[in-house]
């Protein structure tokens, strides 16, 4: 059977580290399939927005382990910039 591919958001498209913890975190990625565009959008615009690349690994650690544990939106976050 084919892998079915993880959806991105409305204006981003899912980066390779995100989809990588999301393939091995199974609590993780039946969250994501679960909530809308625009959710997983502001995900992804949360974790490619760090400066440093410690902190964009820290997220996506965070993202994995919120999203296992049905956090549906990012802490803390205004909501994306790039979305009109």
């Amino acid at each position: 059977m084919a892998a079915k591919t993880l959806p991105g958001g409305v204006v981003h498209t899912l980066p390779a580290d995100l989809k990588k913890m999301l393939t091995a975190t199974q609590a993780a990625r039946a969250m994501w399939e679960d909530i809308t565009p625009l959710t997983r959008n502001e995900w992804i615009c949360w974790v490619i927005s760090a400066k440093k690349e410690e902190t964009r690994a820290h997220r996506i650690v965070w993202a994995g382990e919120s999203l296992a544990g049905g956090k549906r939106r990012p802490c803390c976050w205004a909501g994306c910039p790039h979305r009109k």
